[in-house]
């Protein structure tokens, strides 16, 4: 019997998903009821085990119908960003090879982009409205509101997610589907192992769902029969009013929301009743150490961290308690086996800084085999890009990705470890550190912040921050120059697009 099966009929009135702060949610056995038609719609499209969906919706519960409908039928489910242009959202449901786009009603110019390729054979449905020419999803669902047992010994589906895109075109991560439902529940114990997650388990996740982590995390709370506390958007007051209304027992969040949660007023923060929240996870972008001690020492050792990518090809994780005794580290392996190798794919010796390689779960990039290779070592062991080191423990610390390093004079710089040691100035709500021309050493190191009051802008400020550097830092990893904008442009996953913001100085160089 199917896992959501199972919960629905065990609990058919217990709430599965909701949306914080409204009147919207799912039971088990409502969820289990329309998954159930969104499977038999799949199947009346024609689509196989092994043909995908693709989904473009702001947070709304309607994720979790077609999601689970996808994986009953043993069919791909991509989940496209609302922040893409038409052209780049058009762009994944070709690539993806999408048999079915569900897609939210206001965009509507992403639906006309994908109209314009005549080769793509793809079933259009509109949720929450009408779009021209358009089927209409509650009306084409409504017709298979009827359950119906469907095979629970086949392909089991899983999302197909894309890579931000930081460089290039994004690309999809492509694993193969679960042969049955132990498999699947398998996949992710590490999650229920290492956090706790259970079936009373009240989890809470202020990030969009169209995100990797999210959207496998909000996934895991329902196999394991918890409930998902989805918000629109995140709000630090608005997260932590929710911890208290909902009773959160677990949650998840970036280093930027704890940025934006550490600036909240001390009265608002000690407003707010956090005594159910057992389990913070913090993952998705480099969390400076000062401030991920702030969030310990008001929230206690609840602060959980992990490493691991959109690929799937391995995980590290921690501790509160293990973090204080290996302070910056990301943890230890829980999936897979970590290795350190340098650029000729030798193994490193403790301490030494490499590539960081997981001898674990296999992936490929879709319609990319030169980057499936390239990301590969003879053994199969697999890298997504990052550098580290580990130490005589085995705990494993982060340096920055191999794209972002800067090379100056023949140095090795490492933003990450600058933009660690500026976002603890008071003047600056967001860094981006990178690397620009230098006729004499290559390259530079270029710094360009976002104040939490840009008024306050100005040469003195900028040699200041490059001061601030130098008392911290070794001078020749700090600073040449230091720009100010009002806006970075980073993702609510924490990513920043940083490639946006080096390529301006490219130009003019």
């Amino acid at each position: 019997m199917p896992i959501l099966r199972r919960w629905a009929e065990r609990d058919p009135d217990k709430i599965a998903a909701l949306m914080a702060f409204s009147d919207q949610a799912l039971t088990y056995g409502q969820l289990d009821r329309r998954s159930n038609a969104v499977a038999q719609l799949l199947m009346w499209l024609g689509l196989a085990p092994g043909d995908s969906i693709a989904i473009m919706l702001d947070n709304d519960l309607t994720y979790f119908e077609i999601m689970w409908g996808a994986r009953r039928h043993g069919v791909y489910y991509t989940p496209v960003s609302a922040h893409l242009s038409p052209e780049e959202a058009a762009y994944i449901v070709r690539d993806s090879g999408a048999k079915a786009f569900f897609v939210a009603s206001h965009f509507a110019a992403v639906v006309q982009s994908l109209q314009a390729d005549s080769s793509q054979n793809c079933a259009i449905f509109s949720v929450a409205g009408a779009l021209d020419e358009c089927a209409a999803y509650e009306l084409e669902v409504s017709r298979f509101d009827r359950l119906i047992e469907l095979p629970d010994d086949g392909l089991i589906g899983r999302d197909f997610c894309y890579s931000s895109g930081t460089t290039g075109k994004p690309k999809g991560i492509k694993q193969p589907l679960f042969t049955h439902a132990t498999q699947a529940q398998l996949s992710g114990d590490w999650v229920q192992r290492s956090f706790g997650f259970d079936q009373n388990a009240i989890y809470l996740s202020p990030a969009p769902l169209y995100h990797a982590a999210p959207l496998r995390f909000t996934m895991r709370t329902l196999d394991t029969g918890g409930t998902a506390v989805i918000m629109k958007k995140f709000a630090a007051e608005h997260a932590l009013a929710a911890i208290e209304r909902y009773r959160i027992t677990h949650s998840q969040w970036v280093p930027t929301m704890f940025f934006r949660l550490l600036s909240l007023p001390q009265e608002t923060r000690s407003r707010y009743d956090l005594s159910s929240h057992r389990c913070a996870v913090h993952a998705a972008a480099p969390c400076p150490p000062e401030i991920k001690q702030q969030m310990i020492d008001w929230w206690g050792p609840i602060v959980w961290e992990y490493y691991a990518g959109s690929e799937r090809n391995g995980a590290t994780c921690i501790s509160t308690e293990e973090w204080l005794a290996h302070r910056g580290s990301v943890g230890r392996a829980c999936v897979g086996k970590l290795h350190i190798l340098d650029e000729n794919k030798n193994e490193l010796e403790v301490g030494e800084i490499g590539d960081v390689f997981f001898e674990g779960p296999k992936f490929v990039y879709h319609n990319d085999p030169e980057k499936t290779a390239s990301s590969q070592n003879d053994k199969g062991w697999s890298t997504i890009g990052d550098v580290g080191y580990l130490d005589r423990d085995g705990y494993l610390y982060l340096t920055d990705r191999r794209s972002h390093m800067i090379i100056s004079g023949g140095v090795n710089i490492y933003p990450a470890e600058i933009e660690n040691r500026l976002a603890l100035h008071p003047a600056i709500a967001d860094v981006a550190v990178f690397g620009i021309p230098n006729q004499e050493y290559g390259e530079e190191v270029k710094a360009v912040v976002q104040l939490k009051d840009p008024s306050k802008a100005s040469s003195t400020l900028a040699a200041e921050l490059i001061a601030f550097c130098r008392d911290g830092l070794s001078h020749v990893k700090c600073p040449r120059s230091v720009d100010f904008e009002s806006v970075l442009p980073r993702q609510e996953n924490g990513k920043l697009f940083k490639h946006l913001l080096k390529q301006r100085y490219l130009k003019s160089a």
